[in-house]
């Protein structure tokens, strides 16, 4: 009796997974995991700098390991464990991007490694043996791979679902996680090859992977949430509309100190519009607080009531 109630359970959950799945988001994950593998393969893997994550780790152990253990070989056998792991915490529908996206890694990797008429093995076809151009494009075309992958709904890195499992219960932030595993990998693999040039110039290409992964992922023009304390919020609110065709929301508050009634007004801007904004609010009330906090998504409802 109880495994029949587990079964059907679990067809459940399986069919509420599958119900999730987007099919035109594997089309924007096979681009993701293309353009990954080109940036790893044309620019970081012909001079010997790491990716982040298990995809540097991939890296690593195709430098030491026979020529038929290959780094797209690594990234299947080294991944799909760790998504498999992580299926019940994340969900059907990302694990099945997140393998399908892998596997697109891979084998386009696999495609640029060994059967292009071009050699990816001792230098980049297009940056030469420059270190730095490698570093940054090499990051910020892994960053643009990793971002797409995001936003539509997968991870392409295992390094993403270890750190939700492990992250927590070692008492660290995810991002923390992430940066323990490249700076332990970095380091071993400078001790190894007996350099540090290369772990320091992979330490720039992280960070140019990381910065592309947050424009990807949240925007290129971020949004600012202001929040304005204020004793004239109606007027501050007529002339918020007046000026730039859209209403704020007033929230009623009182001064923690004076334990006056005041008034908070929530208001999205762009930051074209702060200035603007700080000195309509001030020309109104020159007491008022105002402060500014990043907004990465804003999700409206067409049917519902306008602020």
């Amino acid at each position: 009796m109880a495994n029949g109630r587990k079964d059907k359970a679990t067809a459940a959950w399986i069919r509420c997974g599958l119900k999730e799945i987007r099919p035109l988001h594997f089309l924007f994950l096979a681009l993701a995991g293309a353009i990954n593998a080109c940036g790893v393969t044309v620019f970081l893997y012909p001079v010997r700098l790491y990716d982040s994550g298990i995809s540097g780790l991939s890296m690593f152990l195709d430098q030491l390991t026979p020529p038929y253990l290959t780094m797209p070989l690594f990234l299947v056998l080294l991944n799909i464990p760790v998504f498999l792991i992580g299926l019940k915490k994340q969900g059907l529908a990302f694990t099945i991007y997140s393998l399908f996206v892998v596997g697109t890694y891979s084998l386009t990797a696999h495609f640029i490694m060994n059967a292009l008429a071009i050699d990816v093995a001792l230098v980049s076809p297009l940056a030469g043996s420059d270190l730095l151009l490698c570093a940054l494009f090499g990051g910020v075309l892994s960053g643009v791979g990793s971002g797409l992958t995001i936003r539509f709904g997968g991870a392409i890195d295992g390094i993403d679902v270890l750190s939700v499992i492990f992250a927590k219960r070692i008492g660290i932030s995810l991002g923390t996680f992430v940066m323990i595993f490249n700076t332990v990998l970095y380091t071993v693999s400078g001790i190894v090859i007996r350099s540090w040039i290369l772990p320091l110039y992979s330490i720039v290409a992280y960070y140019a992977g990381s910065k592309t992964v947050d424009f990807i992922v949240e925007g290129f023009n971020r949004a600012k949430c202001a929040m304005i304390v204020t004793t004239k919020a109606d007027a501050i609110c007529a002339a918020i509309s007046d000026r730039f065709g859209a209403g704020g929301t007033i929230v009623n508050a009182v001064g923690g100190f004076s334990r006056e009634d005041k008034e908070i007004i929530y208001f999205i801007v762009n930051h074209f519009q702060i200035n603007k904004l700080k000195e309509l609010v001030q020309s109104i009330d020159g007491n008022a607080f105002i402060s500014l906090q990043d907004v990465t998504d804003i999700i409206r409802n067409p049917g519902g009531e306008k602020g």
